[in-house]
């Protein structure tokens, strides 16, 4: 930029000249300094027009970025604002559960949760109020003492319907705000229960919250549930939904007719080993899973799952085990004649009849009319060593592996002295409805272990999505 020289206030050939002429030389002064007065004030008029242009270009781009930003606002969609909290991101998949057909069991349902933020409150008196109105179950005193005390955040409840959120938005709190879940949903209600178990919230944020299982093939499959991996891709079980509704409509029935206090169930496949259906009574909605009781008889709990968490006295169950061995040994046939005349006495207990059926039973009568000597006698021939090692072979004495969290509590036989034989062996420790079922599915020979009891489903068909062979048992 070339600067205009400077005038001087008092040039001196002006002033000489000036005075030649008989003029007053400070005239050429005054005139020098208006000059230099008028090309200060225009360079300072220029400099202050250009800062103007330069703040008026600054508010014109803040104008335009604001008038975008409510452009933006005005034309995206409404919703509620979310407190940002540090730490890892919650994972909410979780897979669907189904049963051999493929007809839904569990699954996740979208919905909200209501928490609140007390310094943001307008009127926490009046939101107090409504609340209590929109949830019954809620005090509005307590309410009214969460707002007005020194927490900054509280839950209020973790699952809202979609209809109790429109009421609390109707209330127009702003310190009221909404939080995205996804809820675990049993659509079929009460039905197979204790085989599904439940599910609950784990970690929550406002944002997201994760779904555990707290029981039974939610809680003994919760990894698998759970992997990102396997989101869209149900867990498929060996459970057939119109078997388990009628056994459990006829296990009621017959529960009312008996005026029992209880009753299981247990329908299995006699080849594989799969559940194809597992009942106990009295049940409970796992939508709405009560909690553990703390007191009295742990039978009346409805969380109690009676089919593996119950113990029975084997009774007669045994007897088959012991005329099959002796037949495998070919100590008798069928038509062989057993000595049952009673009592028979072992030790200091008699082993009796619960009738007289005379002097001699063939092994055949012996199992169809369910004699207790006749299956001592047999017992007594084979002796307590080869027994053992027969039920042993058979996998009687280990626990009966079935997939619930519940069932590995369950032993079939835990003797709590020395078992002779048969004869003695109510006296062990009575095993659970599912030892029982698993028994049963042995046919002669019955050398080989009996199959273990899994939840494993069919192969699916070819245009479905569900996992293939997705629960199987480890033997």
């Amino acid at each position: 930029m070339t600067r205009t020289p400077r005038i001087p206030l008092r040039p001196l050939a002006r002033i000489l000249e000036a005075r030649a002429k008989g003029e007053n030389p400070d005239v050429i002064e005054r005139e020098n300094l208006r000059q230099r007065h008028d090309e200060m004030r225009d360079r300072a008029r220029l400099r202050a027009e250009g800062r103007l242009l330069v703040l008026a270009g600054l508010f014109l781009c803040a104008f335009l970025v604001v008038g975008g930003r409510m452009a933006m606002l005005s034309a995206s969609e409404a919703s509620e604002p979310r407190a940002q909290a540090p730490g890892a991101r919650i994972a909410m998949a979780r897979a669907d559960i189904v049963d051999r057909n493929g007809r839904v069991l569990a699954t996740n349902l979208a919905t909200h949760a209501l928490y609140a933020q007390p310094p943001m409150m307008v009127d926490p008196e009046r939101a107090a109020r409504e609340l209590a109105r929109i949830f019954p179950d809620l005090d509005p005193k307590d309410l009214l003492k969460d707002f007005t005390g020194p927490r900054k955040f509280l839950w209020i409840k973790r699952k809202i319907s979609p209809e109790q959120r429109q009421a609390v938005h109707d209330i127009g709190e702003p310190g009221l705000l909404f939080g995205p879940r996804e809820m675990r949903l049993y659509p079929n209600g009460r039905l197979a229960a204790h085989v599904l178990g439940g599910a609950s919230f784990g970690k929550e944020g406002v944002n997201a919250a994760e779904v555990i299982g707290v029981a039974g093939i939610e809680r003994r499959f919760d990894a698998y549930l759970r992997d990102p991996a396997n989101g869209s891709t149900p867990l498929m079980l060996s459970i057939d939904l119109s078997v388990q509704a009628a056994v459990e409509r006829v296990l009621a029935g017959g529960m009312r007719m008996m005026n029992a206090k209880g009753a299981t169930a247990v329908l299995m496949d006699v080849h594989t080993g799969e559940v194809i259906s597992m009942a106990s009574l009295p049940d409970f909605d796992p939508n709405d899973r009560p909690h553990p009781l703390t007191q009295g008889d742990r039978g009346d709990d409805p969380l109690f799952n009676r089919a593996v968490q119950g113990q029975y006295e084997m009774g007669s169950v045994f007897k088959v085990f012991a005329a099959a061995q002796a037949l495998e040994l070919g100590l008798v046939n069928p038509s062989t004649p057993i000595d049952t005349k009673g009592p028979l006495r072992w030790g200091k207990f008699s082993i009796r009849d619960f009738h007289d059926y005379g002097p001699h039973l063939s092994v055949t009568d012996v199992i169809v009319k369910s004699s207790n000597i006749g299956t001592a006698r047999m017992a007594k021939q084979i002796g307590a060593n080869r027994q053992r090692d027969f039920l042993g072979r058979l996998g009687l004495l280990e626990p009966t592996p079935v997939e619930l969290t519940e069932a590995p509590g369950a032993k079939p036989t835990r003797r709590t002295r020395p078992v002779a034989n048969a004869c003695c062996a109510p006296r062990s420790r009575p095993p659970c409805a599912t030892c029982c079922a698993r028994w049963w599915c042995a046919a002669p020979p019955v050398s080989a272990k009996l199959p273990a009891m899994r939840w494993a489903a069919r192969p699916a068909p070819p245009t479905s999505r569900v996992r293939r062979g997705a629960i199987t048992t480890k033997r």
